[in-house]
């Protein structure tokens, strides 16, 4: 039995087109003002010579808070709650029921129990509420935001008409039917931290409880693997990151979702194009997109400024600011990358040699991208022995001089923590670890960072390539869980779901909609950036292709590149290598 969520966009005197959209407000105001409400209520009550009365407010004010906290509301916690005599407050109940405010969830089979939730009109009325009085009060309520204020033509006026905020959540009209409780395998970054810190609040949403496993991105791997040879999955859900999806897919460890898709409200059109063909193979669907993660060059502004150094832009951009910041004696590196032996070194070749204008595989070039969806025959054909493989290698090669202390042992992590730190003035950094700059008002880096994509060089054009995690099903997952579980998954890869991990410290997004949100715009200008690089067609999956072969390629590079950074082997000596083995591997798979 698949259950629905209540539409979040009801029909009532609230509903409107595209051309004449009302604010909405964001779930942090909606709780300041359940609040102040309350205060309100409560300092009348005192100070006033009121007549005692039959009021709702409270049981609203309470419903509501419970619902934004993932706490579950009883008859029995709103009649507490409401400051009424039991008969009264439950007379009160009824009627809100009946005006379609409110919704009763049984908790268990026989329906004897059952919780009480705010249906999408309440939550949309509260939302109205919440902007009438913001322009009622201004910076009285919201202290900073008045008619006189900078952000006032944010506020209030024809300019915000237009814009969509993501109202908050409704919950489903029943229980995920599932045995159990609800089980996740998820990587352990932002946003699954993120994710993580909600539970109770997803656990309100979907009526059973969540069991959740989060795991470092080789770990991860790992478990999936081993997972697929169970005869019945120990996971509902499972984040996998983006270029595995071949090999997965492949080997038939996941569920193609396109049916599942086709079948219910899910907009595919919304999610960023690249995202979702990293998710595809052989032209099934075969996952949905949580986190769209660009690797990009992070950068400094002060520090550029102050040497009067411009943008880099270029790979001879990159090196001559690198060297004009490395101030070792100060520790502050030029510049901090992938350099760790193995996958973190192999996803800078890969991602660098694809600046210069060449992916790791012959693939074909379609007019405005490399076509990395249909490989087959001589596109399979490594290019380890390009010009591009050469440049990148050689880049390489001048940047350890301009590198951090330990950089050959530097991945995404150690990279992205020495740029917060103030250790590096540039450096390569997935947007999934931006946070620890962005976020952290300690770091030198916050408010003082530019974001570029890759430097380019040779024939090449500005890329980001793009990077993530999206959430599958696996194939031996129980038959009767799967519909509950498409609706689960659909949920967490929501427009509200991405919003609330973005409140909660992720600061990627997936979605066109949630990067225009102007609440979530207003915590960084890194989701603005992203989406526009999104839409001018600059992030692009075709640096690292999902093909099932693409892992061992990435780790073979890695360990050639390593070995020439330490001097082991020449430039020439460790492409040809490389050349040799991923073309003995591409040949062991038949495909030329």
């Amino acid at each position: 039995m698949r259950v629905r969520r209540q539409p979040d966009k009801p029909e009532g005197p609230y509903e409107t087109d595209d051309r004449n959209r009302r604010p909405g407000v964001s779930n942090k105001e909606i709780s300041q003002l359940l609040d102040f409400v309350d205060q309100l209520q409560h300092e009348a009550e005192l100070s006033l010579s009121l007549k005692p009365g039959y009021s709702e407010l409270r049981i609203l004010t309470a419903l509501m808070r419970n619902h934004l906290g993932g706490k579950l509301s009883t008859s029995s916690s709103l009649v507490g709650a409401s400051g009424l005599s039991y008969g009264t407050a439950m007379r009160a109940l009824a009627g809100i029921e009946n005006r379609g405010l409110m919704v009763r969830r049984p908790k268990t089979a026989t329906g004897k129990s059952f919780s009480l939730h705010p249906t999408p009109k309440l939550i949309l009325e509260w939302q109205e509420f919440a902007r009438r009085t913001r322009s009622l009060f201004g910076g009285l309520v919201y202290p900073g935001i008045g008619a006189d204020s900078r952000h006032s033509e944010y506020y209030f006026g024809s300019s915000y008409a237009g814009s969509n905020i993501i109202p908050p959540f409704s919950v489903f009209d029943a229980k995920l039917p599932i045995r159990g409780e609800l089980r996740l395998l998820v990587h352990a970054d932002p946003t699954f931290m993120a994710m993580h810190s909600l539970k109770k609040q997803f656990e309100t949403i979907f009526g059973v409880g969540i069991w959740s496993r989060a795991l470092s991105i080789d770990r991860l791997r790992e478990e999936i693997l081993e997972n697929a040879k169970l005869p019945v999955s120990r996971y509902d859900i499972v984040a996998c990151d983006l270029p595995w999806f071949g090999e997965m897919a492949e080997a038939g460890r996941f569920l193609p979702v396109d049916s599942l898709v086709k079948t219910s409200e899910l907009d595919l059109s919304d999610f960023h194009p690249v995202a979702l063909a990293s998710t595809r193979y052989n032209q099934k669907q075969y996952g949905i997109p949580v986190q769209t993660t660009p690797e990009l060059l992070v950068c400094r502004r002060d520090l550029l400024e102050e040497r009067g150094l411009k943008l880099p832009r270029t790979i001879e951009d990159t090196v001559a600011a690198a060297k004009a910041l490395h101030e070792p004696f100060r520790g502050v590196a030029g510049i901090a990358w992938n350099a760790a032996r193995g996958t973190p070194l192999g996803h800078s070749l890969l991602f660098v040699a694809a600046a210069l204008g060449q992916p790791v595989l012959d693939l074909q070039w379609n007019g405005s991208a490399f076509d990395c969806e249909n490989v087959q025959g001589e596109c399979f054909r490594p290019m380890f022995d390009s010009l591009e493989a050469k440049a990148a290698a050689e880049y390489f090669l001048e940047l350890l001089d301009l590198s951090p202390r330990g950089i050959l042992n530097m991945s995404w992590y150690e990279r992205a923590r020495c740029y917060a730190d103030g250790n590096a003035a540039i450096a390569y950094s997935a947007t999934l670890l931006a946070p620890l700059f962005e976020l952290d008002k300690s770091s030198p880096a916050f408010g003082n960072t530019e974001y570029l994509p890759h430097p380019v060089g040779l024939s090449g054009r500005p890329i980001a390539p793009v990077g993530g995690y999206a959430l599958a099903i696996p194939s031996n997952i129980e038959p009767e869980r799967i519909d509950a579980i498409w609706d689960a998954l659909a949920t967490l890869t929501s427009a509200q779901a991405i919003k609330l991990y973005i409140e909660n410290g992720s600061l990627v997004s997936p979605r066109f909609s949630v990067s225009v949100d102007p609440e979530v715009q207003r915590i960084s200008p890194l989701i603005s950036i992203v989406d526009e690089m999104a839409r001018t067609g600059v992030l692009q999956v075709w640096p690292r292709p999902p093909v099932p072969e693409i892992v061992k390629i990435i780790a073979v590079a890695g360990e050639e590149m390593h070995d020439m950074l330490l001097g082991r082997k020449s430039a020439s000596a460790a492409l040809r290598n490389c050349q040799n083995r991923a073309d003995a591997l591409m040949r062991a798979r038949g495909h030329y």
